[in-house]
């Protein structure tokens, strides 16, 4: 399930745009990001080297014992190197049990996924106050739309340079900017506990959450219009991507705050200044 607009990026475009974002962003800032060895975090550090001077980029490697497996360290360390930058080993292991000790463990997969989201934003922000930078984030434009993502967690970011791509036009961007086929065409997985994967999770690929999603965003095709290009068998998977559009949109706001007038903020006796 595969709609030819998303293969025709204009890969020199998107990069030159991202770029000019980028600077325009950071201006004398430096930037810090979290490397996980998978395609998002491949081509942001592709288009951070591309964009800004080598030594004011810092890319942190934060794995978990129990759900990173080690080749993604690996995989990692080589796009660090294959850019040229800078980068540290963060082990959260330990903080991650420490918090569920003192917290309690309710063996609640999902929370205790978020939590490991959580503590690795917690660490990009204590490096970016520490060396004077900014957090960069590595979602991608799928991700953000569903909500497949931690409010708070790798939602947590300054700037979002790849948040304008699908994820399929993620992989095109990835392989123009030199990361390997090996990594870029990996599955995609957020590593929150072992084997975790969107299609295990949530029973659908990219490829189609992306078909569906260009239907419903760019062309503006409701559920039935869907249904009726990508065939009645995958009715389900474009209810629960709609759905998940719908239900997931808090993700990308702000907090509501109640809107209240002076009458009740300062009291019915304030006077307004004369003109």
């Amino acid at each position: 399930m595969k709609v030819d607009a998303l293969q025709r990026l204009d890969v020199i475009g998107a990069e030159r745009l991202i770029i000019q974002f980028i600077k325009n962003s950071v201006k004398d800032k430096g930037v810090v990001f979290g490397l996980s060895g998978g395609l998002d975090s491949s081509a942001t550090a592709g288009i951070l080297a591309r964009a800004l001077e080598r030594d004011k980029i810092l890319a942190l490697i934060m794995p978990e014992a129990t759900s990173t497996p080690k080749a993604d360290i690996d995989d990692a360390v080589k796009v660090a190197e294959i850019f040229g930058l800078r980068y540290k080993i963060v082990e959260i292991t330990e903080i991650v049990e420490s918090f569920l000790k003192h917290v309690g463990r309710y063996g609640e997969r999902v929370a205790e996924g978020n939590l490991k989201a959580r503590i690795r934003m917690a660490v990009l922000y204590y490096f970016a106050n520490v060396e004077k930078r900014i957090v960069v984030g590595t979602g991608d434009r799928s991700e953000l739309v569903i909500g497949y993502f931690t409010k708070y967690g790798d939602g947590g970011v300054d700037i979002l340079p790849i948040g304008g791509l699908y994820k399929t036009q993620v992989r095109f961007l990835a392989k123009h900017l030199g990361v390997s086929e090996e990594i870029a065409d990996k599955q995609s997985s957020p590593r929150l506990w072992p084997g975790h994967s969107i299609k295990e999770e949530l029973g659908v690929d990219y490829d189609e959450i992306d078909t569906i999603l260009y239907y419903h965003l760019d062309l503006g095709y409701g559920l039935s219009e869907i249904v009726e290009i990508v065939g009645e068998e995958k009715r389900q998977k474009v209810e629960m991507v709609l759905k998940r559009v719908v239900e997931n949109a808090h993700k990308l706001s702000t907090p509501p705050i109640p809107i209240l007038p002076p009458s009740v903020l300062f009291g019915r006796g304030v006077v307004k200044r004369s003109p």
